[in-house]
């Protein structure tokens, strides 16, 4: 699948997959300064300075890397952030410090993944009975008994 990419800034970087068999791309931090600081329990809107033509029926899903996460304590504030194909904007990536001092993401630095995956739209309407289960109302860790 290709998918067309156009730069909002000429230092950014076009994504990239770490390894043959990556879901997702390395999405990089472009960056007006040599660095950010994000402090304890901050949240900071990087710019990638890419924006993305993802093709009807089909998502970027931003999830955080693991790396970065477990590392510097670093990962995207909403766990997985959702660019849907009609959105033509810069995606940017909204990092959350969890660790427990300042953390620094450096211009160029990978900050996240992107994985495109295709989805379902669903037709939702209302009804007053729905399909029993054998699992019925059991909510969380019901299935774990």
């Amino acid at each position: 699948m290709k998918i067309a990419i156009k730069k909002t800034n000429d230092n950014a970087r076009v994504p990239t997959y770490g390894s043959a068999g990556a879901a997702g791309a390395d999405l990089y931090a472009c960056l007006s300064e040599k660095e950010i600081r994000i402090g304890k329990g901050e949240t900071v809107l990087i710019h990638t300075g890419i924006r993305m033509e993802i093709p009807e029926g089909y998502v970027g899903l931003v999830y955080a890397r693991s790396g970065l996460a477990t590392k510097k304590g670093l990962a995207p504030a909403n766990k997985v952030g959702v660019i849907d194909s009609d959105y033509r904007g810069e995606i940017m990536v909204s990092l959350y410090n969890q660790s427990d001092k300042e953390q620094t993401i450096e211009n160029g630095e990978r900050v996240a993944q992107i994985v495109i995956a295709p989805y379902l739209k669903a037709d939702f309407f209302e009804s007053n009975d729905l399909g029993e289960t054998e699992r019925g109302e059991g909510g969380f860790g019901s299935t774990g008994r």
